[in-house]
């Protein structure tokens, strides 16, 4: 059974930081990427970051510079160090890992950053 547990969000001030994590369990092939989305109230789920198993990483612009994304191959876990956070950035934020043949998402975590 797949399970993708996340941990790490919770509310901080602003120009606070958190670190997300995500480990995935019982997915039997090799994970291809590995990444974050997010989802605020009214508005689309929309991609953060994502990484390659090669290292490859993409950042949604407005976090460029703010948000760091790496992960760990022999743990299956990827992470989000986020850093200069600020009250945009509050959302429900998803893991998402992808294999060659499936797509799964963790629960999400709320992240809540307070003016």
């Amino acid at each position: 059974q797949v399970q993708l547990v996340e941990s790490g969000g919770g509310l901080v001030q602003a120009g606070g930081s958190l670190r997300l994590s995500c480990a995935a369990s019982g997915i039997g092939v090799r994970i291809n990427a590995m990444g974050w989305y997010r989802q605020a109230p009214g508005k689309q789920r929309e991609l953060v970051a994502d990484i390659t198993s090669g290292g490859s990483t993409n950042y949604l612009d407005s976090v460029k510079g703010r948000f760091t994304i790496s992960r760990d191959n022999a743990e299956n876990t990827v992470y989000l160090q986020m850093d200069s956070l600020n009250p945009e950035d509050t959302a429900v934020y998803y893991c998402r890992v992808r294999t060659i043949w499936s797509t799964y998402w963790g629960q999400g975590t709320q992240v809540t950053v307070s003016s």
